[in-house]
């Protein structure tokens, strides 16, 4: 073999390799990427919450739970939180709860961005678990394509919904769907 025709062998196999290595490492992670299929079980996720502490999901295990991903600067994000604290106060007595994570971050807010959340929960009288992400690790867990993300989580920790968009939570389609998750067993 001369040494033009072994150049091509070396770089040929070389491709071939970095191709299989690509296509081993991708085949690894495929339950880490795959889509949050409804029926699929809710990747656990852990922030800090408004008081400084860690809230984890799977310590709400047990509960119905709608994860609302948002920002203090996304008006659809604002305009929905009205009916998000509605139907919490509806339901949270038979183990529904909102876990509200906002993504707001320095590059957004004006100041201190757990300041402007701390605001905003504060002016809007949020009662529902508020947790801090301005990093969106969130993101790692749950694949957020725009603002408001929203994912409906059964009480054994499979997701049932998932919503792109402000909603008027509290409308009677979405408070049933929620009803018949809170009369289901564990």
């Amino acid at each position: 073999m001369n040494s033009e025709a072994r150049t091509r062998w070396v770089g040929r196999s070389t491709v071939a390799v970095a191709a299989v290595a690509v296509i081993a490492f991708a085949w690894s992670r495929r339950d880490t990427n795959a889509p949050l299929d409804v029926g699929r079980m809710a990747p656990d996720y852990a922030g800090a919450s408004l008081a400084g502490d860690t809230t984890r999901l799977s310590d709400l295990r047990g509960k119905v739970i709608l994860l609302n991903v948002w920002a203090t600067w996304c008006r659809p994000c604002l305009k929905e939180m009205p009916a998000l604290q509605r139907l919490h106060d509806q339901l949270a007595a038979d183990g529904f709860t909102v876990l509200a994570v906002s993504v707001d971050n320095v590059n957004f807010a004006l100041g201190d961005p757990a300041e402007a959340v701390r605001a905003f929960v504060h002016d809007n009288a949020i009662t529902f678990p508020v947790l801090l992400d301005p990093t969106n690790r969130i993101e790692n867990a749950y694949p957020v394509h725009g603002l408001p993300m929203s994912y409906l989580i059964d009480r054994d920790g499979r997701i049932r919904g998932r919503y792109l968009g402000p909603r008027e939570w509290d409308e009677p389609e979405f408070e049933a769907e929620i009803r018949s998750l809170l009369d289901t067993e564990t």
